[in-house]
């Protein structure tokens, strides 16, 4: 079993990525910045291939990662993460524990503001309960994704039109088309705390593209799992915008109606 790491990065330094991240395999590298090149070395006997593109959006990113990918195993990262010395042995463990697996969901050490998830115990990740999770907890069988035809959101994400979301609508799609995604409790890294590329607060386009997101995410249960959402964060999210505001402009997104939150 071959694992590599696809890392998306922006405007970085290349060169010393892989010893800043600590990684543990051969790995890809996407770094969008002012130029389209390409060069190849060699970290700790592991194959570093580095992609530049003169290009933007993190869907876009992680694409360009997974089709050239080749390892059986590929680990999604992202240029601030760093790993735990035995990662990826770790990630290569839980698959030979669980074949059936065809993608395993990992816990990562994140600022306190930053966290939406924790994983406790094992079990299956289903799509109700999948709107939580960064693209760099999943480890997924390569080839799986490949035979069902999965890519990132274009639409979603740093980037993109709307703001974030490219995540758990990948983890949807594995999921209504059949593959088995499981959870792990074991930790494999961390993230260094940095400025986030889209949220600028609670505001209308925050609201408005949440429900955009719900649209495709929830599809028919995307109104529920709105006021669900809403109630669960309403001390936190509803300040500027009180709770009945926030779920009009949450409908208006799921409705995709045009105005509210555009530019």
């Amino acid at each position: 079993m071959k694992l590599e790491i696809l890392v998306s990065a922006v405007n970085e330094d290349v060169d010393t990525l892989a010893e800043r991240m600590n990684l543990q395999a051969d790995a890809i590298i996407v770094n969008q910045c002012g130029e389209n090149t390409y060069r190849e070395y060699s970290y700790q006997d592991h194959r570093i291939r580095c992609y530049s593109f003169a290009e933007r959006g993190v869907g876009l990113s992680r694409n360009n990662c997974l089709m050239r990918a080749q390892g059986d195993i590929c680990l999604f990262a992202d240029e601030d993460i760093i790993y735990r010395p035995g990662a990826v042995r770790a990630i290569e463990a839980e698959f030979e524990k669980n074949p059936d697996a065809d993608m395993i969901l990992f816990n990562m050490d994140v600022p306190e503001d930053r966290a939406t998830y924790h994983i406790d115990g094992y079990g299956r990740v289903r799509w109700y309960n999948c709107g939580r999770y960064p693209t760099y907890s999943f480890a997924a069988r390569t080839e799986k994704l490949r035979e069902a035809n999965i890519a990132f959101s274009l639409l979603f994400g740093g980037g993109a039109r709307y703001s974030n979301g490219e995540d758990s609508l990948f983890l949807a799609e594995c999921i209504r088309k059949g593959l088995k995604v499981y959870k792990a409790p074991v930790t494999i890294g961390k993230e260094n705390g940095r400025p986030s590329t889209w949220f600028h607060g609670y505001n209308e386009k925050f609201f408005y593209d949440r429900g955009v997101l719900y649209h495709f995410l929830y599809r028919k249960a995307a109104f529920l799992m709105a006021l669900r959402f809403l109630y669960k964060q309403k001390d936190v999210m509803c300040k500027e915008f009180s709770f009945r505001e926030a779920f009009a402009l949450m409908r208006r997104g799921i409705r995709m109606e045009k105005g509210a939150g555009q530019e």
